[in-house]
């Protein structure tokens, strides 16, 4: 997920620029996606809650914060909104989205198939 994330963000970063300002102004929108990434950061947090100093750790965090920032979004949205604007006038955050993305993508599918 990571991985396809990152290459989506590279390759039509058009797209997400015009898809974001259409998904904030959508209260449903931003409340549905805080509910999946609320089940999703549970679903992490509940089944994976190791807190390790190796690559496992990886995945403990991003369940944590998945559930924070669904938490956020759905009690918060306004917060989300304002980072939405920002998001867009820096041209450089979807760079460095979509590295970090592939990065983190990359990292765990080395560990997790490979080893």
């Amino acid at each position: 997920m990571f991985v396809v994330l990152g290459v989506a963000l590279l390759v039509k970063p058009q797209m997400f620029r015009t898809i974001l300002p259409e998904f904030v102004r959508s209260p449903a929108l931003l409340y549905l996606a805080g509910f999946i990434g609320l089940l999703a950061g549970m679903v992490l947090v509940l089944t994976h809650n190791v807190w390790v100093l190796d690559w496992r750790l990886i995945i403990t965090v991003i369940g944590w914060m998945t559930l924070v920032r669904a938490l956020i979004t759905i009690f918060q949205a306004h917060w989300i909104v304002a980072a939405s604007t920002t998001i867009l006038a820096h041209r450089g955050i979807f760079v460095g989205a979509a590295v970090t993305n592939l990065i983190i993508g990359l990292v765990l599918s080395y560990f997790g198939y490979a080893s």
